[in-house]
């Protein structure tokens, strides 16, 4: 396995606010890492760095090897991101939604065919590939965001709490993706609320709290009711924050 992500003493701070408190964290290639933690825990922060979309006070967030604050587009080209809410054209089918954000990333002119079997690789019901995105349930969305990611070959997918509303079904089938890419050699990191979930498809747990990844798990060494109680001791208001070790 390679390394594709890699947070090195990576800090945020806003104003007074410490939203990314020296991050030491690494993703290779084939594995899942899921990031579990309240809201404000850093969850987001971390990744929004790993994009560029916000630069470090401090430390550094490398792409496979490379520095994202050096060299922006060089380690964008290695990423894909799906947000908790993928935006499309709603008047647009799936299909012609993927084929514009591909025209519009990578200025080709995609093939159709590419196109569509992008589409049946992440599970979009063939029935639903043309009809107009406006009639598409959370799940469905996500699946064509996930193409969009695939279609520029990214070695390293960001996803930001990508199972927020879905049902069980379409969030089994969404995790079943990520794990069959995973096995492909893809790089995941998720954040995440859904420790079912997070249990289920990932390769290490990070915990976060107020900034620090308080604890890294294997989930295969715990049962559901362990992590649960690692989690809520974590959450607890009293429990200290100390950096994993």
């Amino acid at each position: 396995m390679s390394e594709l992500l890699r947070a090195q003493e990576l800090t945020k701070v806003f104003r007074s606010n410490t939203a990314l408190n020296a991050l030491n964290l690494t993703v290779n290639s084939s594995e899942i890492v899921c990031l579990l933690g309240a809201n404000g825990a850093g969850k987001t922060t971390t990744i929004n760095l790993f994009l560029g979309f916000l630069e470090p006070t401090s430390g550094s967030a490398l792409v496979g090897g490379v520095e994202v604050s050096e060299d922006l587009q060089g380690a964008r080209s290695n990423l894909g991101y799906v947000p908790e809410q993928v935006s499309l054209y709603p008047s647009l089918t799936g299909l012609e939604n993927l084929d514009y954000f591909v025209r519009l990333s990578s200025n080709k002119q995609p093939d159709e065919t590419y196109l569509r079997d992008l589409l049946k690789q992440v599970g979009l019901e063939q029935g639903a590939v043309d009809k107009k995105v406006d009639g598409y349930s959370k799940g469905m969305r996500q699946k064509v965001g996930l193409a969009i990611a695939l279609a520029k070959g990214a070695k390293a997918l960001l996803l930001d709490e990508p199972l927020s509303g879905l049902d069980p079904k379409a969030a089994n089938e969404f995790c079943q993706l990520l794990r069959n890419l995973a096995n492909d050699g893809t790089a995941v990191l998720m954040a995440t609320h859904d420790l079912f979930r997070a249990k289920e498809i990932a390769d290490r747990i990070g915990i976060m709290k107020a900034g620090v990844l308080v604890e890294e798990l294997r989930p295969e060494t715990l049962d559901q009711a362990a992590l649960e109680q690692i989690y809520l001791r974590h959450m607890h208001d009293d429990a200290p924050v100390e950096e994993a070790h």
